[in-house]
């Protein structure tokens, strides 16, 4: 299962399959730092024991029901301020995958991804290694809630409950793969701004004004925009802009 792809040029060429691990990107780094793997690998598990998640978030999973994984890559075609185009990438590249399944499927800043009103599918951890402001490694941690049907949180959701039926891990695996392998393609050929703006077509509440919370103070805005270094960008209901960074806004429920 989960063998070497294909389907592509350079991604998927080195696969680490484990039945079990406590996080794809813990021994991703493990890998890199030992130097038996390259640029395009990918680490994928059947069960996350401690996945992790953005905010310091543990990433539920059952064995064998979802899409668990990391992939290695060597970003030196990015300036290391422009890490959030790799970002926006890869969530445009599983907003692709599943949107023949989930039309309605949308980005939340900075990097989950949900059905309004139905919970959140998955989300990405983006981990990188930096030596003297050059990009060495990004490992780009990826969990998609494909076949589970159970949750602890009432917010998550998977591909099974929104759309029914059973899907071919395996299968979606490669799909996606291929999506981000020309997502990266994009990035290399400088289409940032392609990339920023299909983002921001899919952003979950641009546009609509809601009521966030900042160090649990409340206040009406609306999204309006992702800066060049991913901060999101909120229009006040009493005028001017402000920007965020990760904790430090909250927003309304999915």
């Amino acid at each position: 299962m989960y063998k070497i792809l294909a389907n592509t040029i350079f991604l998927g060429k080195q696969v680490l399959f484990l039945p079990e691990c406590h996080s794809t990107n813990d021994k991703a780094f493990e890998l890199i730092r030992a130097g038996v793997i390259k640029d395009g690998a990918i680490v994928i598990c059947d069960h996350q024991t401690a996945g992790k998640g953005q905010r310091g978030n543990k990433w539920e999973a059952e064995s064998g029901q979802n899409l668990t994984f990391s992939l290695v890559l060597k970003p030196n075609f990015l300036d290391v301020s422009e890490q959030f185009y790799l970002n926006m990438m890869i969530s445009n590249s599983i907003r692709r995958l599943l949107q023949d399944y989930l039309p309605d499927l949308q980005v939340k800043w900075p990097n989950d991804l949900v059905v309004p009103g139905r919970g959140k599918i998955g989300g990405i951890l983006i981990e990188n290694i930096l030596s003297s402001n050059v990009w060495e490694f990004a490992v780009v941690g990826i969990g998609l809630n494909i076949n589970q049907c159970g949750f602890g949180s009432r917010k998550a959701t998977s591909l099974a409950q929104l759309a029914g039926g059973r899907y071919d891990l395996e299968e979606l695996f490669k799909l996606l793969i291929s999506q981000i392998e020309l997502g990266v393609i994009a990035l290399k050929k400088g289409k940032l701004e392609g990339v920023r703006q299909d983002y921001l077509r899919h952003l979950f509440l641009k546009d609509q004004w809601n009521i966030f919370a900042e160090n649990g103070l409340e206040f009406e805005g609306k999204i309006s925009g992702i800066s060049k270094e991913g901060r999101l960008m909120v229009s006040l209901r009493n005028g001017g802009i402000r920007s965020f960074g990760l904790k430090e806004i909250s927003f309304p429920d999915v």
